[in-house]
């Protein structure tokens, strides 16, 4: 597929921590990382330029511990070391079907790693890699939403796709409220004003001052991501 069949042809594409654990709710389990790299290197094979945030929620949760009597800085600290494991994770499963990939680090540690540094980040997406962007934005008190949001703007990209275990935005949790309404898109305005949970406030804010639109999908349908990158009426558009 060329490029030119791309509605959006760099992507910045955040997958939460819990989407690792599938079913078990925690940790890594190696079945459900296998599908979600099939999705990528799919992704990939299109053409797209393709940069790539996780969470670490499967691992830990920064804002949780820290409600239990945690420090908050630790806390969120330990939360982008559990971001770096999973993208560990994930760079194992993509080099051994065959896509080149390389994680980059908001907290230096060369052994396994490379420190972020744009211009290099730049350079391998040029060169064809899926990067990986762990550590989230190396400062605490900031979500992975908004790391994948500033790596977004940071590489140029068209998109940020967000892929959860839901089919795209509704006005409440469905759920948790049966009656619920799906709603295809929204705006960037409707998602702070109306607390619909899609991003934190500060990642929301950051697209909409840089016009990038975000797009909210089921990750555990087939081919969700490619659809939307073709243009398709994927989830919902926030924009």
């Amino acid at each position: 597929m060329g490029q030119d069949e791309l509605k959006y042809r760099r992507v910045l594409l955040k997958l939460s921590g819990e989407a690792l654990a599938g079913e078990k709710g925690f940790g890594i389990d190696p079945p459900v990382v296998d599908r979600l790299t099939d999705e990528v290197k799919r992704v990939h094979e299109m053409g797209v330029v393709l940069g790539l945030v996780v969470g670490g929620g499967n691992i830990v949760r920064g804002t949780i511990a820290s409600q239990k009597g945690m420090d908050r800085v630790t806390a969120d600290y330990m939360g982008m070391l559990a971001t770096i494991i999973n993208a560990m994770a994930l760079q194992d499963m993509l080099e051994r079907k065959d896509v080149e990939t390389r994680v980059m680090t908001a907290i230096r540690m060369e052994e396994l790693a490379e420190p972020y540094i744009r211009r290099r980040a730049l350079r391998h997406l040029e060169k064809g890699r899926v990067v990986l962007f762990a550590g989230g934005t190396g400062n605490p008190y900031f979500s992975t939403d908004t790391a994948a949001v500033l790596r977004g703007i940071e590489m140029g990209s068209d998109v940020i796709i967000k892929a959860t275990k839901v089919s795209g935005v509704y006005t409440a949790d469905p759920e948790e409220d049966p009656d619920a309404t799906f709603l295809p898109t929204v705006s960037f305005h409707e998602v702070v004003s109306r607390e619909l949970g899609v991003m934190d406030a500060p990642a929301v804010s950051l697209c909409k001052e840089n016009d990038l639109p975000i797009i909210v999908l089921d990750l555990s349908r087939p081919g969700a991501v490619g659809a939307a990158i073709q243009g398709e009426a994927v989830g919902t558009l926030v924009s």
